[in-house]
């Protein structure tokens, strides 16, 4: 625990430290003052965080953690899931399942504890049930990702105890293009995986006030590459001690040398939307398509053969995933005043998901959620210092899993909540408070059985500004989560994990309270952000080794302890020369998360502490960058959960633009994991079976207009 702390005490120190530095700087050359106040707050102009607050809020203003990815970091960040797009930062990480599949991770959260959202309503799939199961959607089309860290946002239900992730690709159109019509393209290859991927986004005004969007992504790749081994050392050695035919070991070692078998993947999808603009209301709908075939690593059943001896009784057939989905939208809001509100939002998503496991040739198990979310949202006129909203959101959802694999029986779920969120803006400090009351009922006809829960969550805080450059944070908050179906209901073999899982149907609330600490400097050449954090959960649900076996599968069991994660990260950045020409500009960034249950047993698959440190250099042609990212090893880990190595990874990029930055067209070209150094996510149930990939080469071109 000493480590931890001084973990966390260094990160902290570090950035307070260089704030404290940046500022000095800046009082010393006295510039600064008049770029801030044209830019906003610092050397960026400032992002609207739409997923903050209904009213929007810059982000410099946003109390508890957060991150935009969009422009020229969301394209170097691209993969084919969410989840690896996000990883690295602070704060985050990801399951890591295989190139298809992989969920984010937030401060040690995952699951249903994070809402991953299509423009602010629920992705509408099997996702949260199985790290094997793909976000439905590929972030190619991606216009921007908001990522909210921490407990505190309430307009999203209690699900969202751990953070959002709001994918935003203007499916339906909320301008008129200025020249009448605007988009984007990406095509991009890769040497690890023979990537071939492309998407582009196409909007139209085809009248004055009626805006056409289409969208549309195609990606293919082979199985990647890796440095070594497909298991880990510490597994192989393992397996070698306890079989006693150590050839026969070795040749099933060979077969996974240098490759990930059925890691390969194929997804496409698109959108069209079409929206009425006008003065002060706009109205649009759209229908996206979603169609995703993927490999599951390390995810084989075995098949018997008749008439072959015991010994040779066991054919493997490697499990792939088909997964469809079709979802319709609505969007719609009204800018007149009535009574004391001058806004109205209404948002709803409708989605018809399956997906196949197949086993070789043969149909599996398959997955069905037929389901829909609304949202409606009231923004009250700002009423002297006070700003605020209020809202409903409805959630129902229709579940099923036929097959072997069908570890939860088919169940109904119905959620309603109503939440209200005010702001009292005094001098320089802002107060915000906000509650929500949620009710689920959730059924499961095949068992009987039926259950409701009924949440209450506050959040309370205050940003200071002690000068328009600074910001310190306090935050608060009170959050319950009602049990998901599957930790209910669950009662069956779950190969993706190597279980048998059992749910328990006595589980009550889940309940947080979580506070937050930030600091923020955004001046001159430097920006520099702090958030330490500190969560007690009472009844934290998780999965507990019963040490059973069925099926000869471990059984894993439901079960609610209390539990504590505190943690921290850092980010910040300083542009070192800003000539005319050209500006170089280094940025570190740093997280560590530590989570114990109450008796000090240690909750399992935390990320690892990582730090990251970069170097860019940016002129009207040419960009040139340099990231290295250090994750540490994992050596005190939870009950059957294997050591993990520390690893550093390398990662550079070349950027042309040919017509200058006034054309928004630009090359290029990404040398990642430069060392090919072997890699494990710590946080994945598959990270003795499968590395990370290997050494890449990655080439993309990008165009705007």
């Amino acid at each position: 625990m000493i480590t931890n702390l001084r973990n966390v005490t260094s990160l902290a120190a570090i950035s307070i430290a260089s704030i404290i530095t940046g500022n000095a700087y800046a009082q010393e050359t006295g510039q600064g003052t008049a770029q801030a106040e044209a830019q906003g707050h610092g050397h960026d102009v400032d992002i609207i965080f739409v997923t903050a607050s209904p009213h929007g809020k810059a982000d410099f203003d946003v109390l508890q953690g957060s991150n935009v990815l969009a422009d020229d970091d969301l394209e170097e960040s691209l993969s084919a899931t969410i989840g690896e797009t996000l990883a690295g930062l602070p704060g985050i990480s990801s399951t890591s399942f295989g190139a298809g599949a992989s969920r984010p991770i937030i401060r040690g959260l995952g699951g249903d504890r994070i809402r991953v959202l299509i423009n602010g309503i629920g992705s509408i799939d099997a996702a949260s049930t199985s790290p094997d199961h793909a976000v439905a959607g590929d972030p190619l089309t991606a216009e921007r990702i908001e990522i909210m860290r921490g407990a505190s946002t309430l307009l999203y239900g209690s699900n969202a105890v751990g953070g959002v992730v709001n994918i935003i690709d203007n499916r339906i159109p909320t301008f008129v293009p200025e020249n009448g019509v605007s988009g984007k393209a990406r095509i991009s290859v890769d040497s690890v995986s023979n990537d071939r991927s492309g998407g582009g986004t196409f909007n139209a005004a085809v009248m004055d006030n009626l805006v056409l969007h289409v969208d549309g992504y195609y990606r293919k790749t082979d199985n990647y590459s890796i440095p070594g081994y497909a298991e880990s050392d510490i597994l192989r050695a393992m397996e070698e001690a306890e079989h006693a035919e150590g050839e026969e070991l070795e040749e099933a070692h060979e077969e996974q040398f240098g490759f990930v078998e059925n890691s390969d993947l194929e997804n496409k999808g698109g959108s069209v939307g079409l929206a009425v603009i006008g003065d002060d209301f706009t109205f649009g709908a759209s229908f996206n398509l979603n169609d995703s075939d993927y490999g599951v690593p390390g995810h084989a059943h075995h098949e018997e053969e008749e008439g072959v001896e015991e010994e040779e009784e066991h054919e493997e057939e490697v499990v792939r995933i088909n997964l469809d989905q079709k979802r319709f939208d609505l969007k719609g809001n009204v800018e007149r005043d009535f009574l004391f509100f001058q806004e109205g939002r209404v948002r709803f998503g409708y989605a018809d998901y399956k997906h196949i496991e197949l086993e070789g040739a043969e149909e599996g198990t398959r997955f069905t959620n037929k389901g829909w979310e609304g949202r409606v949202e009231l923004i009250q006129q700002e009423i002297g210092n006070v700003h605020g909203s209020m809202g409903i959101q409805l959630r129902d959802r229709e579940f099923a899993a036929i097959g072997e694999e069908a570890f939860t029986p088919p169940n109904d779920t119905f959620q309603w909540g109503a939440f209200v969120v005010e702001e009292i803006s005094i001098d320089a400090v802002t107060f915000e408070i906000g509650g929500r009351f949620d009710h689920q009922t959730t059924e499961s006809k095949t068992q009987g059985l039926k259950k409701s829960f009924n949440t209450f969550s506050f959040s309370t805080g205050a940003a200071i500004h002690p000068t328009e450059h600074d910001l310190i944070g306090i935050s608060a908050s009170r959050s319950e989560r009602s049990p998901t179906p599957e930790e209910l209901y669950s009662n069956g073999p779950h190969l993706a994990t190597s279980s048998y899982e059992m749910g328990n149907f006595n589980l009550g609330t889940e309940k947080a309270t979580s506070v937050e600490l930030t600091f923020k400097r955004n001046l001159d050449r430097f920006t520099g952000s702090v958030n330490l954090y500190h969560t007690w959960y009472d009844d934290f649900i998780y999965q507990q080794e019963t040490g059973e076996e069925i099926e000869e599968l471990r059984v894993l069991e439901y079960q609610a302890r209390d539990a504590k994660f505190y943690g921290a990260e850092v980010e910040m950045g300083y542009i070192i020369v800003d000539d005319a020409d050209y500006t170089i500009e280094v940025n570190a960034s740093g997280d560590f998360v530590h989570a114990r249950f109450n008796g000090g047993a240690v909750v399992p698959r935390m990320p690892a502490t990582s730090f990251n440190f970069g170097m860019d250099y940016k002129s009207e042609y040419y960009d040139l960058g340099a990231d290295v990212r250090y994750v540490g090893n994992k050596t005190n880990t939870a009950n059957d959960i294997l050591p993990t190595d520390e690893y550093v990874n390398l990662d550079l990029s070349a950027t042309w633009r040919p017509f200058g930055s006034e054309r928004d067209l630009n090359i290029k070209l990404q040398a990642l994991n430069v060392t090919n150094e072997e890699q494990r996510q710590h946080t994945s149930f598959l990270k003795d079976l499968l590395p990370m990939p290997g050494r890449n080469f990655r080439l993309s071109l990008n165009y705007g207009f």
